[in-house]
């Protein structure tokens, strides 16, 4: 199949073309990578479909960056340029609300509602945000740092054992309270 889309090159240049410095480019893992303020993110989607050819949408998720934030990634792609694209941008941890791209990517509804639902970032205009994957009643967002894994307080973690813990009668140690239980809940199994 020809390329018969921007390149790399051009697709940077006309991204700074558009954006300014308000876009970051940069290389994550071989893939053009653009980072822009939650303001010009529905901008920054059209822009990829529309200019560079990314009509085809992989995924979108979020990411936690505690204290303060969140990070919304969108990879999109353009199959006649072979461009992979990473879309990225930051709300705050207080209020996290950004704009859906559901009227420029279809396929990120169902994206947006999991996002929604495991970090609790919210998208203004998306069509029907509502819970998607967890029972009925769940409380909270399971994918955030700071929630609290209750089943590894109630029973061991099935992983590998800890130093210790072996039928050979190895020395044993101080318990190690799991990530994101805290240190109260901790008790002797």
């Amino acid at each position: 199949m020809e390329n018969s889309g921007p390149s790399r090159e051009d697709a940077e240049e006309a991204i700074r073309g558009r954006f300014g410095d308000e876009a970051v480019i940069s290389d994550a893992y071989g893939q053009l990578t653009v980072d822009v303020p939650a303001a010009l993110w529905t901008a920054a989607a059209e822009f990829a479909r529309d200019s560079l050819g990314c009509a085809f949408f992989d995924w979108l998720t979020g990411v936690d960056e505690p204290p303060d934030a969140f990070a919304v990634v969108a990879h999109v792609y353009s199959q006649t340029a072979r461009l992979h694209l990473l879309l990225r941008t930051s709300v705050p941890r207080e209020r996290p609300v950004l704009a859906s791209v559901t009227a420029v990517y279809r396929g990120a509804e169902w994206h947006e509602r999991e996002t929604y639902e495991m970090f609790g970032v919210e998208f203004a205009g998306h069509p029907r945000l509502e819970p998607l994957l967890l029972p009925d009643g769940f409380e909270g967002h399971p994918l955030r740092k700071d929630f609290v894994l209750a089943a590894r307080v109630a029973k061991a973690w099935p992983g590998a054992k800890e130093p210790g813990e072996s039928a050979a009668g190895a020395p044993s140690r101080r318990r190690v309270v799991p990530p994101g239980v805290p240190q109260d809940w901790a008790k002797p199994l």
